[in-house]
């Protein structure tokens, strides 16, 4: 027994990570459907180690009888084809930034608030969070349980993968070209990023934060408290693969170190990594591949009444994207939100 899963935007970096991911964690399918824009119709992708799909036709494709869609196609799409596909039963999971905000629209990360998911009913669409945000409140999560969280002050260093395939393509021509000594013109980006830092994600918004930094904060309230102020400084860095952060939160009440790292031990998603010596943390380059988020260079924060400090790292492309969209699947099932599969 198993399900109809169809992934939209299956030639992309996080819907061929979503392919990969569905293997590798067996979701239970009876078939898997891998779809995109017309000009890629036709184009093979992996399913696990031996299996390869023929990519289909988004346009023209029948979501009836479809049981799940795993969605990475990009805004635009989405909003045209998410609910085309919600209307015909299948239920959508999607990654773009197009329903987040939505009001009636849940918007869920399995380890924080997976009780959200029985609101995805009233239009069959759940929301996959920003992979930043995502990172932070599984890091977050059993902190808030310890002691209330009144503020955040957090500084991203966001890979380039985050951006897509041609801005991973961008990075490496342009590191090539530094050593060979050849120009290059930044095109993905506003300013070149091989060995260059760019304090810029998304569009700038009228009061001078980007809609990447707005997206932390107004995502972090829906997820996990309303009342929760975040205020964040999102940066492209020259990394291929994986997101950190450092996180500074103000809490209500006292909240020690040893409390945070007895929280942090128990919670599901996270890893641990703070040994206080040299190489006793991770980066993105330990990251890469791995489903955990990882908190390291755990402190206190002198500079407020009851705060800590913390570095966060994660694979954006797996628990940022393709991961948690699966995780959601798996909790819809657990939670027994799905019709019956269907025998293989």
């Amino acid at each position: 027994m198993g399900y109809r899963v169809a992934v939209v935007g299956a030639t992309g970096a996080v819907g061929r990570e979503m392919l990969k991911t569905l293997a590798e964690r067996e979701f239970p399918v009876s078939e898997v459907i891998a779809l995109a824009s017309g000009r890629s119709a036709g184009l093979e992708v992996s399913f696990g180690e031996k299996s390869v799909l023929k990519v289909k036709n988004l346009e023209t494709f029948d979501f009836k009888g479809v049981d799940i869609g795993l969605f990475s196609p990009g805004a635009s799409v989405s909003a045209v084809h998410a609910p085309r596909a919600a209307a015909a039963g299948c239920v959508v999971i999607d990654n773009t930034s197009q329903f987040r905000m939505e009001p009636d629209i849940p918007l869920v990360v399995p380890e924080v608030n997976p009780h959200h998911l029985k609101q995805f009913s009233k239009r069959n669409i759940i929301a996959n969070p920003n992979c930043s945000t995502i990172q932070m409140v599984v890091a977050l999560k059993p902190l808030h349980l310890l002691a209330r969280i009144k503020r955040v002050v957090v500084a991203t260093y966001q890979s380039v993968s985050g951006a897509g395939k041609e801005a991973m393509d961008e990075l490496f021509n342009q590191t090539r070209a530094v050593y060979v000594n050849d120009p290059s013109v930044p095109e993905q980006f506003t300013k070149p990023i091989a060995f260059n830092c760019i304090p810029h994600i998304d569009k700038f918004m009228d009061d001078g934060f980007t809609k990447e930094e707005w997206k932390m904060a107004v995502e972090t309230r829906k997820i996990l408290d309303p009342d929760i102020q975040v205020v964040a400084s999102c940066v492209r860095v020259p990394v291929f693969i994986g997101h950190s952060e450092a996180v500074h939160v103000e809490f209500e009440s006292e909240v020690t170190v040893e409390q945070a790292w007895d929280a942090l031990r128990e919670a599901p998603g996270v890893q641990l990594v703070d040994k206080r010596e040299d190489g006793g943390y991770v980066t993105q380059v330990d990251a890469a591949g791995e489903d955990s988020v990882f908190v390291s260079r755990l402190r206190r924060d002198p500079t407020v009444p009851h705060g800590l400090a913390f570095w966060c790292v994660s694979d954006n492309l797996r628990k940022g994207a393709a991961l948690n969209a699966v995780q959601i699947a798996e909790a819809l099932v657990e939670q027994g939100l799905l019709r019956k599969p269907k025998a293989a």
